[in-house]
């Protein structure tokens, strides 16, 4: 076993564990008292303010993190506390963007009411970078669903089909692989509750086990392109592509206009409704300052979601 702590001074702009993986944007990770996404709908009781392992399987190593030594409600004090099969410091880094200096990336955002009501409530919150493939899934069968029950169905696809690891006395289950996935059938998949997105999850992990595309494929392409490119997966719509491209491939101006986000600009930015996706999320990614428009997106989708 590797172990290490990693100092929450150094991440600049502070850092919160619970609401970083428990915001909607990762189904990767659990949480050891098997409660992950149980209080969606609501920010209180968090998290990492109890000291619980959150845990993820990356190529074949099971990483757990744990938030130690803050006080309440603090975002920069203590430590990230991390276990893993091997020395996993630099991938954490890479999973919890822990590198991204939050400060400057609320500094450049507009001036504006419901950004700075998000950010106020939400400090330390930080995009995550997941597997491309595992988040791909995730969010193919995100829809329609509450974030409970997606985290529920993207565990019992692990479960079902991933691989098993032992570490420290607890058995882990990775995400599956693609052609592990690609053999299961949609009978089995719809008795695992995905309904109608069976199909879809089938043919797109045959997509990526045989070649014929990767979602990974889109990080040398500009923004839209990007997005386009991700659409030729059998079940993934401009909506979905954006979150992928948000939480998994670095595409921070990315804004995936879910149901959240649709009630802001119906509600706040009005001016901004287009009448399509592709011009209305052009409008509201400019409205949200462009560059780190994600960030803003992801902070306004966890404020909504939660009221508060």
């Amino acid at each position: 076993m590797e172990t290490g702590a990693i100092p929450i001074e150094n991440c600049p702009g502070g850092f919160d564990l619970y609401r970083t993986l428990e915001s909607g944007q990762s189904y990767l990770w659990r949480r050891e008292d098997g409660g992950m996404y149980a209080d969606a709908g609501t920010d209180e009781d968090a998290g990492d303010d109890r000291g619980l392992w959150y845990s993820t399987v990356v190529d074949g190593d099971v990483i757990r993190v744990r938030r130690r030594g803050a006080s309440e409600a603090g975002t920069t004090g203590g430590v990230l506390e991390w276990e893993a099969t091997a020395d996993r410091e630099r991938t954490i880094c890479r999973l919890l963007r822990l590198e991204d200096d939050l400060e400057a990336i609320v500094d450049s955002t507009p001036d504006d009411p419901l950004l700075e009501k998000a950010y106020d409530a939400h400090r330390g919150l930080r995009l995550v970078e997941d597997p491309p493939f595992g988040t791909l899934i995730s969010f193919i069968c995100s829809a329609q669903m509450r974030v409970s029950r997606i985290h529920g169905m993207v565990s019992t696809l692990a479960r079902t089909y991933g691989d098993a690891i032992e570490f420290d006395g607890e058995t882990y289950h990775a995400f599956p692989r693609p052609e592990q996935l690609s053999a299961a059938t949609e009978a089995e998949l719809r008795d695992l509750g995905l309904g109608y997105r069976a199909p879809y999850v089938v043919r797109t992990a045959e997509m990526v086990a045989i070649g014929e595309a990767r979602p990974e494929a889109a990080r040398d392409l500009e923004y839209e392109d990007a997005r386009e490119y991700l659409t030729r997966f059998v079940g993934v719509g401009d909506k979905v592509a954006d979150c992928v491209l948000l939480f998994s491939l670095g595409f921070d101006e990315a804004v995936p206009l879910d149901t959240w986000i649709k009630t802001a600009v119906a509600d706040y930015y009005p001016d901004c409704d287009r009448g399509n996706y592709a011009e209305t999320s052009r409008a509201i990614r400019e409205r949200f300052g462009g560059e780190y428009a994600g960030y803003a997106q992801t902070y306004v989708f966890h404020y909504l979601r939660t009221g508060q």
